[in-house]
């Protein structure tokens, strides 16, 4: 890892008299006065500055004035992630005197980011590391008022972080002044979770397609644009497969239900994914290619749920809860599965209110010292084991099986055995759950001996089997009996018949019983449940959907 220094100046580094020329050509000079602000916050900034002579200052606008956060100096620019997604800005930008200064527009900056080696990777990892500066010093244009107790807080918190937005948070069962806070708003109990967006809407318990839309999160889509591929889902397949199409000069569209990354992105951490010998966290893995596939020109509409697939005919559309309608040449379905819920009447109760779908950051936070429950025998219930022991009092692992073996990898089960404060349950299962509003203990029997236990325990994690979120589809492709996609072989001659295939070649490894409509990762029939296959099925399948356009 680098140092501290070694950080700082990866984060904002200083070009030279050539890197600068060479940038010359893709923008034009200008001056500022002092004071001039060149940017302000909640805007959407079409530029960049790099900083010739003089000297410009980055701020945060906070309710008590200006938090200072850079002085630029001559031989720096401007910028973070926003620049690749076109998001509106964080900061305030100012000239402190008077400047001189070479303004480069996004469109500009995003041909650099892609022919430039050497410039691209100076600005990349520049605004990767600056952004998750921002982050980690919360220096956004969001304020969160929730409760612990709260599912739809824990579902916003959830939404900002899986999605990289910096955030505030006040937590009102026990910060002291939050009353103050909650008058002059004339906020009431039942208006929790209230989200201050950009310091200036006040969004009541909002959806999040609200508060995507309030902070600008996605790509104006222009209405009858055909684009060349539209991909369903931003898991890992879903990235993959857009990197690789935008990056071969596909016209590429993705819609995401909520964050980039899909299950994969809720792992603590990945340990046996090639390149990453120390491990990286689902959340890492999803916003590096999120931001790949954005450097490559791929627009990610965030928030953006699939509500039904008009395959009839071609172009396909794809309409959106929303209301919006997409249209694409081809399609690459990549929407994953989801865990399977307990088969318990009151589960719904205690979803996002002790009874969890995720381990991440956000809902460790909120187990902090005490007891929990993971139900799974797989890899995501062994990484959130490991990853809550560090955190959690004691971690219970039920799993119905009479071992491990069978269903998670060695390294895991090793791991596991080697912490003390995780106790693994064989022939196990919950049983019942119990709580006033939010979950506050459960009850677990042993198949061999018949022998329940009641505890008091008021977080559960769930992540067993999976389901496939194929029920947008409605009857447009074939499916197996579990409802996962099949595809390529897989298909049958009366399969083939009953969806009248047309053509008289077969379908294409991955392609459905639909020409043109592809489908991998986790949602297909088939698939190895792991994030290096679904990269390579998101990857091939570009190859493929070539050829279908070319026909």
């Amino acid at each position: 890892m680098p140092d501290p220094t070694e950080r700082s100046e990866s984060m904002f580094p200083k070009l030279d008299a050539a890197q600068i020329a060479r940038l010359a050509p893709f923008g034009r000079q200008r001056s500022a006065a002092a004071g001039e602000v060149l940017f302000e916050q909640s805007e959407s900034v079409p530029s960049i500055f790099v900083l010739i002579e003089g000297s410009l200052e980055i701020v945060q606008p906070a309710c008590e004035g200006e938090i200072p956060i850079r002085v630029v100096e001559p031989g720096e620019f401007t910028g973070e992630v926003n620049m690749l997604s076109g998001r509106r800005s964080l900061v305030r930008a100012r000239a402190r005197a008077a400047s001189q200064l070479l303004e480069i527009e996004r469109a500009n900056m995003m041909r650099i980011v892609q022919t430039d080696a050497e410039l691209g990777e100076i600005f990349l990892r520049a605004f990767l590391l600056r952004r998750t500066a921002l982050i980690a010093q919360t220096s956004g244009d969001v304020l969160l008022l929730g409760s612990s107790h709260s599912a739809d807080t824990l579902r916003l918190k959830s939404f900002l972080t899986r999605n990289g937005h910096p955030h505030a948070y006040v937590d009102v069962d026990r910060d002291p002044g939050v009353q103050e806070l909650l008058d002059h708003f004339q906020i009431r109990v039942e208006d929790i979770p209230f989200l201050i967006c950009r310091g200036k809407r006040a969004l009541r318990n909002p959806s999040n397609a609200e508060v995507a839309a309030c902070l600008g999160f996605n790509p104006q889509i222009e209405e009858g644009t055909v684009h060349d591929l539209i991909v369903v889902g931003a898991g890992p397949a879903g990235l993959a497969a857009a990197v690789y199409a935008a990056s071969e000069g596909l016209g590429v569209l993705v819609l995401e239900s909520s964050a980039p990354g899909g299950q994969a992105g809720s792992s603590s951490r990945i340990e046996n994914y090639l390149g990453f010998p120390t491990g990286i966290s689902g959340e890492d893995l999803a916003s590096r290619a999120f931001v790949q596939a954005e450097k490559f020109g791929a627009s990610v509409a965030i928030a953006q749920v699939a509500a039904h697939l008009l395959c009839e005919s071609r172009p396909f559309t794809v309409e959106c809860t929303g209301g919006d309608r997409v249209q694409g040449r081809a399609i690459l379905v990549a929407t994953g599965a989801e865990y399977r819920k307990l088969p318990l009447s009151n589960l719904a109760q205690f979803e996002g209110a002790g009874i969890y779908y995720g381990a991440t950051h956000v809902e460790a936070n909120l187990c902090q010292g005490e007891e929990v429950a993971i139900v799974g025998g797989g890899n995501s219930a062994g990484q959130a084991a490991v990853f809550l022991s560090g955190r959690a009092r004691h971690v219970h692992l039920l799993v119905r099986a009479g071992s491990l073996a069978q269903s998670m990898s060695r390294y895991l089960i090793r791991r596991i055995e080697e912490i003390p404060a995780i106790t693994l349950r064989t022939h196990t299962q919950i049983e019942a759950l119990e709580g006033n509003g939010r979950l506050e203990r459960l009850t677990w029997r042993n198949a061999q001996t018949n022998a329940a236990e009641k505890h008091d325990i008021r977080h559960l994690f769930s992540m067993t089997g999976a389901s496939p979120n194929t029920a947008w589809l409605r009857g447009c492709l074939a499916l197996d009996g579990k409802n996962f996609i099949k595809t390529g072989g897989d298909l049958l001659p009366d399969e083939l018949a009953a969806a009248n295939w047309p053509l008289r070649r077969a379908p294409h490894l991955f392609e459905t019983s639909r020409p043109g409509v592809f489908a991998v990762g986790d949602v297909r029939a088939g698939s190895v449940k792991r994030v290096a296959s679904a990269v390579g099925e998101g990857s091939v399948a570009v190859q493929l959907i070539h050829k279908v356009l070319a026909e």
